[in-house]
């Protein structure tokens, strides 16, 4: 018995009802194991579902019930199983199983580098009369430690829901129907959790071959083999392995990226935060971008502050100081967000979207 979309009850006594935080049952009350389990998975707070038309404040709220509205009393409810002894329920099992629940559900209230696992959903709108809906799931491991690779960037989408247009303007050539070939084997660079490159094989209908560091690509192979069926229903396939930039032999699928200039389209989201990645990315795509005029390199960098202006401008810089330069075809700037910071307030992001090639003259202001 479900409540509402984002939680469920194990209990159906609990369906179709807003407790508030004081209807709730009470351990001086002594509820059973199935009511405190109802109770708790009802308080789920699961990462907002994406919306583009919305507002991330209209997200978040309607993901929340009247309950979990009440953090406060919530927040105090939850700490009172967690410090419950339990007594009454008479297995042990259960009680730790109850805890560790609770505490879940205290993690979740603690914004998103607090709640582990989650696993989130990314509708897409058709991108033609003949082409339904469609939705990606993808999973982002707890955010511990070095965790930029498992976190879903909301550039990302930006630039993923874009790629229709993107095949039908800047890289028309390339997808042209009418030629007579084969849509391109394309890569995404740092790709994540994948969702970039899952959206690309599944909307350009082509093999996308996703790559991360060592330690990112084991959650990038589970999140492609979530969406395999959907992929490949729509025409498209993909594969994953390790590519390092600037990185050691072992460090680098052989198999994958053991030649040079192989793609004729590489797509990039969100790739800078080191003073070391402009010219390291820079050079990852000369070294997999295929020889020629038409190929073209698709990068998206949301403008957070000076910090990534600057690194933007070194990699501009540093794709023009490659022995063969890319220059810089075509320029522009889409609305989009970044969510679960720190500041629940914080949303609203430009990212800047630019296409390069091998040719052609470099882009003048």
């Amino acid at each position: 018995m479900t409540f509402g979309e984002f939680g469920g009850f194990s209990d159906t006594r609990f369906a179709n009802m807003a407790l508030a935080p004081e209807d709730f049952p009470q351990m001086w009350q002594r509820p059973s194991y199935e009511e405190l389990t109802g109770i708790l998975e009802s308080l789920e707070l699961s990462p907002p579902v994406w919306n583009h038309r919305q507002q991330r404040s209209d997200i978040v709220a309607q993901q929340e019930s009247l309950a979990t509205q009440r953090k406060a009393e919530v927040t105090r409810y939850l700490s009172s199983i967690i410090k419950s002894p339990l007594a009454w329920i008479d297995d042990y099992d259960k009680q730790e199983a109850l805890w560790e629940l609770a505490s879940k559900r205290m993690s979740e209230r603690c914004g998103r580098t607090a709640m582990g696992e989650v696993t989130r959903r990314w509708p897409f709108e058709g991108d033609g009369a003949a082409c339904e809906p469609f939705e990606l799931i993808i999973k982002e491991p707890a955010l511990t430690g070095d965790s930029l690779g498992f976190k879903t960037w909301g550039s990302s989408y930006v630039l993923s829901r874009f790629l229709p247009r993107l095949a039908a303007t800047s890289l028309f050539k390339i997808f042209d129907e009418t030629l007579g070939q084969p849509p391109p084997t394309v890569l995404e660079l740092g790709s994540g959790t994948g969702l970039l490159g899952v959206a690309a094989a599944a909307f350009w209908q082509t093999h996308v071959i996703l790559s991360d560091l060592p330690n990112i690509v084991p959650n990038l192979k589970d999140n492609m083999e979530k969406n395999k069926d959907l992929v490949e229903s729509r025409g498209g396939s993909m594969s994953v392995g390790p590519l390092t930039w600037g990185g050691e032999e072992d460090e680098i699928d052989q198999e994958l990226f053991g030649e040079c200039f192989q793609f004729k389209v590489v797509l990039v989201a969100d790739p800078l935060y080191d003073d070391d990645h402009p010219a390291l990315l820079a050079s990852a795509i000369c070294q997999n971008l295929t020889l020629g005029s038409e190929s073209r390199a698709v990068v998206m960098v949301p403008m957070r502050d000076d910090t990534t202006r600057g690194l933007l401008e070194s990699f501009k810089q540093a794709m023009l100081d490659l022995e063969t330069p890319l220059f810089l075809e075509e320029e522009k700037k889409l609305d989009g967000e970044d969510d679960w910071g720190e500041d629940e307030d914080e949303g609203q992001v430009e990212c800047w979207l630019g296409v390069f090639s091998r040719g052609g003259s470099p882009l003048t202001a």
